[in-house]
């Protein structure tokens, strides 16, 4: 069963994200939000972006570095003379910080129909287990 991930605001690019979603209706029609879904589920963290209308082999960049998980894309408008459009054209681009146990060299990318699906491996939780260690005792020689 899929479980929201709760994050921590650690930082200014935090609390921007925090901030983001719910205030999409206040930012000027130039910006581009990404709309995203986050979660965490069998050992996984799963991200996924909705972006519509491009071209993934040429519009689309995902990066991750240093905890950071970047998410840009371009779409392209079409001329068609003059008309009416309320589609967003132009550069997208969304960076979430990844959960602690992110492991950055097992990220996989799928775009399908639409979605962006980006699954990044977690440490596995048996490392974080508890284990005995031995106290050998220091015997004293006595120097004759």
């Amino acid at each position: 069963m899929a479980s929201l991930a709760r994050r921590e605001i650690r930082g200014p690019l935090d609390l921007v994200e925090w901030l983001e979603t719910p205030w999409t209706f206040l930012r000027p029609d130039t910006s581009h939000p990404v709309r995203m879904e986050d979660y965490a589920e069998d050992g996984r963290y799963v991200v996924r972006a909705e972006l519509p209308g491009i071209d993934p082999e040429k519009d689309l960049e995902v990066t991750v570095s240093k905890g950071i998980l970047t998410i840009k894309a371009n779409r392209q408008e079409g001329s068609h003379g003059k008309h009416h459009s309320e589609f967003h054209y132009g550069t997208y681009a969304r960076s979430v910080r990844l959960p602690e146990g992110a492991d950055e060299e097992h990220v996989e990318a799928v775009y399908d129909n639409g979605i962006l699906d980006i699954t990044v491996a977690l440490a596995s939780k048996n490392g974080e287990a508890s284990r005995t260690i031995p106290v050998m005792l220091h015997h004293h020689i006595k120097a004759t």
